[in-house]
């Protein structure tokens, strides 16, 4: 497992973050999730066939930022 760590921007509250995690989630092969709505810090662990480009695609696509 490899494991990717990011931080996304616009989470607000609750709704937020469980939309992010729902959108990683989706992602095929992850196997650990943590998200901090605080800080916005996520750690991801996930299968070697899953980029992290295809994770910031995807939160992206949950209409968030990520760096």
């Amino acid at each position: 497992m490899n494991t990717t760590t990011l931080t996304i921007t616009g989470m607000r509250d609750e709704e937020c973050l469980r939309l992010v995690t729902n959108a990683i989630q989706d992602l095929p092969g992850i196997g650990w999730l943590e998200i901090s709505l605080a800080t916005g810090a996520a750690t991801i662990e996930h299968g070697a066939f899953v980029a992290e480009a295809d994770i910031h695609q995807a939160i992206e696509d949950a209409g968030f930022g990520v760096r």
